[in-house]
C-alpha cells in the first residue's frame, strides 16, 4: 500500500515536473550519421546499430579518447575550450566552464556536472559551498546546455533525445569535455581531483571517472544501471520515450545506449581505489528506486568502494528545502573527506 507521504511526494513531484512547457515531442530517428553508418531500414539497420555499438562498447577506452585541447582560456573566472569532439553545431563546440577558487588551496578540484537542462547558474550554490569545504569547484556546462545551445533548440533537447546516434554522441562529448575539464585543473597544479554529478551529470562522471584513473572521488547524485531504462520511464522524459516507442522496445533501447550507461562500466571499478558516494531518494519519477537499488546492489557484490545515502524525497524535490541543504552538505562532506 503506498503511504500518505509517497502520495504526497508524488504529487509535488509531478506539480515541479509540469513546470516546464517547452519540452517538444521529436519524431524516432536512427541517427545513423552520428555512428557513421550509411542510410538502411528494418533489421539491418537494428543489426548495425547493435554491431556498431557492440564494437564501441567492447573498446571503450578509444571510444572516450582525445586529444588535450590547446586553446584553454580563462577570463574572470570563465574558461573555454574547443571541445575535442567535434558537432555540426558550432555553438556546442565551444566548451564552457566556470571555475569557483576554494580560498585556501589544498590542491583538491572538483568538476562539477549538473543536470539535464540545469541553467547558466546550475549549482553554482553547490559550488560554492564546496569552497567552503576547502575544494575547488569547476562548473562544466555538458554538450548542447546553456551557452552551448544550437539556437533552434529551448532545451538540452540534443542530449537526450529520440535520436539514438545522437543522443550517444552527446553523452560521449561531455564525458571527452569533462576529462579535458580534468587536464586542465592538473595542469594548474591541483593533484587530488574528484567529479561531482546530478542527474545526467551522474551519469557522465561515473562513465568519465570509469576512464580517467585521475579521478580519486565521485559523487552521484541520483543513480541508475542503464540510460536507456531512465529515458523510458521517467517522469521528465516522457516526451522522449512517445518518439523513441515509435520504433524500439526498451529492451532494445538498453541495448543500443549500453555504451553510455553506467552499468557497462562497473568492472572498471574493480581493483581502483575509488570511493564513491551514491545518492538516491526513496520517491524518485524520473530515476525510479528499483534502478537506483540495482546500482546499489552491483556495488556491494562487486565489493566498490562506496557510501550510500538515501534521501526520503524525489528527484525534483531534492532540490528543494529542505532536502537540497541535506543533500548538498552530504556530497561536499564526502568529497572533503575523500580528497
Amino acid at each position: 500500500m503506498v503511504s500518505a507521504y509517497a502520495r504526497w511526494m508524488d504529487r509535488w513531484e509531478t506539480r515541479l515536473a509540469n513546470r516546464d512547457f517547452n519540452r517538444v515531442e521529436r519524431p524516432f530517428e536512427w541517427g545513423l550519421d552520428w555512428m557513421d553508418l550509411p542510410e538502411g531500414e528494418g533489421k539491418d539497420v537494428r543489426d548495425a546499430v547493435r554491431a556498431r555499438t557492440a564494437g564501441w562498447l567492447a573498446g571503450s577506452e578509444a571510444f572516450y579518447s582525445y586529444k588535450r585541447p590547446t586553446d584553454y582560456r580563462m577570463v574572470d573566472g570563465h574558461l573555454t575550450f574547443t571541445s575535442p569532439l567535434e558537432t555540426p553545431y558550432p555553438e556546442n563546440n565551444r566548451v564552457h566552464a566556470d571555475l569557483y577558487p576554494a580560498d585556501q588551496d589544498l590542491g583538491r578540484a572538483v568538476v562539477v556536472l549538473p543536470q539535464w537542462n540545469a541553467d547558466q547558474q546550475g549549482h553554482a550554490n553547490l559550488c560554492r559551498l564546496l569552497n567552503r569545504f576547502g575544494i575547488t569547484a569547476l562548473r562544466m556546462s555538458m554538450a548542447y546546455h546553456d551557452r552551448r545551445r544550437p539556437p533552434e533548440t529551448a532545451r538540452a533537447d540534443y542530449h537526450v533525445s529520440s535520436n539514438i546516434g545522437r543522443t550517444i554522441h552527446a553523452a560521449r562529448q561531455s564525458v571527452i569535455d569533462t576529462r579535458a575539464c580534468l587536464d586542465f585543473l592538473e595542469m594548474h597544479g591541483y593533484d587530488r581531483l574528484g567529479l561531482l554529478g546530478t542527474s545526467l551529470g551522474s551519469c557522465i562522471a561515473f562513465m568519465a571517472a570509469a576512464h580517467d584513473p585521475r579521478v580519486k572521488a565521485a559523487a552521484l547524485n541520483h543513480v541508475s544501471m542503464y540510460f536507456g531504462d531512465v529515458v523510458w520511464t521517467g517522469l521528465s522524459t516522457r516526451h522522449v520515450q512517445r518518439g523513441l516507442s515509435q520504433e524500439v522496445s526498451q529492451d532494445e533501447l538498453r541495448d543500443y545506449w549500453a555504451v553510455i550507461s553506467p552499468a557497462s562500466y562497473l568492472d572498471r571499478l574493480v581493483g581502483r581505489d575509488l570511493p564513491v558516494l551514491l545518492v538516491w531518494t526513496s520517491c524518485d519519477t524520473t530515476f525510479l528506486p528499483v534502478y537506483s537499488r540495482q546500482v546499489v546492489e552491483a556495488f556491494h557484490q562487486l565489493g566498490l568502494k562506496h557510501e550510500e545515502r538515501k534521501l526520503p524525497c524525489g528527484h525534483y524535490t531534492l532540490g528543494q528545502f529542505p532536502f537540497n541543504i541535506v543533500d548538498g552538505l552530504t556530497l561536499c562532506y564526502f568529497l572533503a573527506r575523500k580528497l
